[in-house]
């Protein structure tokens, strides 16, 4: 019983809750509806257009007899006619029956129905008990007769074996049910082969979800519509996401790295100075010591700006003039190498103060770690895009062109920048790109015929 009930939830779920479940009965519903719009409609037709050829045959018939009695009454049984209606009578106002055909004879009246006074002629469908099968009846009212009295002649005519009662109804219906099969089936098999595709999208996802492959792709039919579509747009977010994961990976991996040198140079000179505290130079180790504490909260503080960076924390935005803040940076900070200026006033962005100095800091200082002589900052405002450009442009022996975009890779850094400086993080440039996408900008390293050329661009505002 439980195997059976979960069967039934099964195909339940299958019929009434999957996509090609649902379309089918939709189909279905439709196919019926119209089916039975159309069944009607056939049905009334061929009603109608019985009715009329058995009204033709028995006006043909009962009009034959009623010219013959304005002249002479009709023998009894009335002779039936090669091709005509064997089924007629001729019957006096007050019901008698005069005259019929063999099929009639010794029966009563085929019909009560009357011509109004201003017609001479009545047509109805009659379904007596006395005869197996409804007949159409047309009565003409003949007033100057042989008989001397008025009569009506009534022609009838039995309508065709299984249309007019429930062997045309049975018929119709067993149609209905084989269309609606037929379309059943159809509408089932061309939606499966349709979203077998999808299927195969799904058994490969799972499998990718299971084993954590985001290496593999799912198979892209050729069918040039929304499977398609949706298969290259799954294959496209398995790439990115294979990408961030990679990227996530050698993260963890140059952190952990680049961690690890400030704590055991760290933990070196504290043993040493505890295994000989009498000979030990104690401040040295300490100077030592706290320049591994510093590149530590370097790290650990550019780490924490990239998660919220990335985390996409909200920082009150205010209008800054970018030469102003150029100018408050440059007197704050102190350089190695003269800072030259190039400052077009009223380059005015919007941003939060603090990440956008943080940026100018980053590359200030990164051009202080290669310049020789002299760092050149220059701001203005290109009109023709609509953006703020802040400059900074050093002498230094630059960036070659295929590592232009690595710099801006977490923890990358190239071998002069190591050999300059021991020091640095590797997250300064990341960092000052990620502020720069975050308010809708670029940094990017442009061409330059000497040292590095690193050009921030911002919207600007009116």
């Amino acid at each position: 019983m439980r195997g059976q009930g979960a069967s039934f939830r099964r195909l339940h779920a299958r019929l009434f809750r999957s996509v090609r479940g649902r379309a089918t009965l939709v189909a279905l519903g439709v196919a019926a509806t119209v089916l039975l719009v159309c069944a009607i409609l056939v049905r009334t037709l061929l009603q109608l257009s019985t009715e009329d050829v058995a009204s033709a045959r028995a006006a043909h018939a009962a009009l034959h007899v009623a010219f013959q009695i304005t002249v002479t009454p009709v023998n009894d049984p009335i002779p039936v006619l090669p091709g005509e209606s064997d089924m007629l009578q001729v019957v006096a106002d007050d019901g008698r029956v005069l005259g019929a055909t063999p099929p009639l004879r010794g029966l009563p009246p085929i019909s009560r129905a009357r011509p109004l006074e201003a017609d001479s002629r009545v047509d109805t469908t009659e379904c007596p008990s006395s005869l197996p099968t409804c007949v159409r009846v047309v009565g003409i009212a003949v007033g100057q007769t042989a008989y001397g009295t008025p009569v009506l002649v009534y022609g009838a005519v039995p309508f065709p074996s299984g249309v007019s009662g429930w062997q045309g109804n049975v018929l119709l219906a067993v149609m209905a049910i084989v269309l609606l099969t037929l379309i059943g089936l159809a509408t089932w098999t061309t939606i499966g082969t349709a979203l077998r595709p999808v299927e195969a999208i799904t058994r490969e996802m799972a499998e990718i979800s299971g084993t954590a492959a985001l290496h593999r792709r799912v198979p892209v039919p050729e069918t040039s519509g929304e499977i398609q579509r949706l298969a290259e747009t799954v294959n496209h977010t398995l790439g990115h996401l294979q990408q961030a994961t990679e990227q996530q990976r050698r993260f963890v991996s140059d952190a952990s790295h680049d961690l690890r040198n400030p704590i055991t140079g760290l933990l070196t000179r504290l043993e040493v100075a505890l295994d000989d505290p009498q000979d030990s130079d104690w401040k040295s180790t300490v100077r030592a010591a706290l320049r591994d504490t510093q590149r530590l909260s370097d790290i650990v503080a550019d780490l924490l700006e990239l998660a919220r960076l990335d985390a996409g924390a909200f920082q009150p935005a205010e209008r800054l003039d970018l030469a102003e803040l150029v100018v408050s940076e440059v007197e704050l900070h102190r350089r190695r190498v003269p800072i030259v200026t190039r400052l077009a006033a009223g380059t005015v962005v919007e941003a939060n103060r603090l990440r956008l100095a943080r940026v100018l800091g980053n590359l200030l200082a990164n051009a202080e770690r290669h310049a020789h002589s002299v760092i050149e900052v220059s701001v203005w405002t290109d009109h023709s895009q609509g953006q703020a450009v802040l400059e900074v442009h050093d002498d230094g022996e630059g960036i070659p062109f295929e590592a232009r975009e690595r710099v801006f890779d977490r923890f990358a850094r190239l071998d002069s920048a190591r050999r300059l400086d021991t020091g640095g993080t590797g997250l300064g440039l990341p960092i000052a790109r990620e502020i720069a996408r975050s308010y809708g900008g670029s940094l990017v390293v442009a061409d330059s015929e000497r040292g590095a050329r690193l050009v921030l661009r911002l919207p600007a505002l009116s």
